[in-house]
């Protein structure tokens, strides 16, 4: 069971031709989470740029922060595609790594049926003996993993939970239902976190962590414990963050603050740009805000 706040790393890049990976800065990245209570780290993720990392390159990454993190807290892996065959083939690559589990985003542009989706993650979870959770971000993939779906999915041994990006209160409640001792309901969607946790969910897979994440383990913590006075308390101060980190279309905002923090370089891959100058002063802002420039 994965609980808590669980960051979904950005991936450092060099300022070369290539923009390769920054690998000393990769592993100075891993370390400031663990320092700071994270509990958990997805790598590449849409936060760590999978759609314009290729494939030796994205199974390299996982390498990397699985051997890096060393067993220190949990590493799951982002492995998911439009092709069904190409997710399991990234899956077996996180599994080979020693990843703890994997994080599979919806079939993106190809527009599956609900039906498609069902027989797209049981043929992944029948592939691959490794723990698997489902992620629902319809406003990237044009596709959404509707509950019904996810509670005709949640029986197969090995899908263990789902990430759900849907940041809408009627969403939440009906998602959360389907919460159990072995299904985990995390959110996507920074804003409305704490709603899910407070509903029942059990924690966040977040943008925001990448820049606080003492206070997002914080949060999470207190909501587990039902404490909403002291979860909305640290909330309320990470808002501007919950919003303006995503001015841009993540993680085109999450990197430059990192760069700011001087934890990584601004380097990002095209189509992706570096962030736009008259979005510096309010995202700036909101990082004050939050007490971590």
């Amino acid at each position: 069971m994965f609980r808590g706040s669980i960051v979904a790393l950005a991936t450092p890049m060099l300022d070369d031709d290539t923009h390769s990976v920054d690998v000393p800065a990769l592993r100075k990245l891993v370390d400031f989470h663990i320092e700071n209570q994270t509990d958990a780290i997805v790598a590449v993720g849409t936060t760590g740029e999978s759609a314009t990392l290729d494939m030796d390159e994205h199974c390299e990454v996982i390498r990397l922060v699985v051997e890096h993190v060393a067993g220190r807290v949990p590493v799951i892996a982002g492995t998911g595609a439009n092709s069904t065959t190409e997710a399991i083939e990234l899956t077996r690559c996180a599994q080979q790594a020693g990843a703890n589990a994997c994080l599979l985003v919806t079939p993106y542009y190809n527009k599956p049926t609900q039906e498609g989706l069902y027989l797209h993650y049981r043929k992944i979870a029948e592939s691959v003996d490794i723990p698997q959770l489902l992620y629902n971000v319809p406003g990237r993939t044009a596709c959404d993993l509707l509950p019904s779906t996810v509670a005709r999915l949640k029986p197969i041994d090995n899908i263990v939970g789902i990430k759900e990006a849907v940041g809408e209160m009627g969403r939440i409640h009906e998602i959360t239902q389907l919460a159990s001792d072995d299904f985990c309901i995390l959110s996507g969607d920074d804003a409305t976190a704490l709603e899910l946790i407070l509903s029942g969910g059990h924690g966040t897979i977040s943008v925001t962590a990448n820049v606080a994440p003492k206070d997002m383990h914080d949060m999470c913590a207190h909501a587990l414990a039902g404490d909403r006075n002291a979860a909305e308390a640290i909330n309320e101060r990470l808002m501007g963050l919950h919003k303006n980190l995503f001015l841009e279309p993540n993680p085109i905002p999450v990197k430059w603050a990192l760069a700011q923090m001087g934890l990584m370089g601004l380097a990002i891959r095209l189509p992706l740009t570096v962030f736009s100058e008259p979005h510096h002063a309010t995202l700036r802002s909101a990082l004050q805000e939050a007490g971590v420039l």
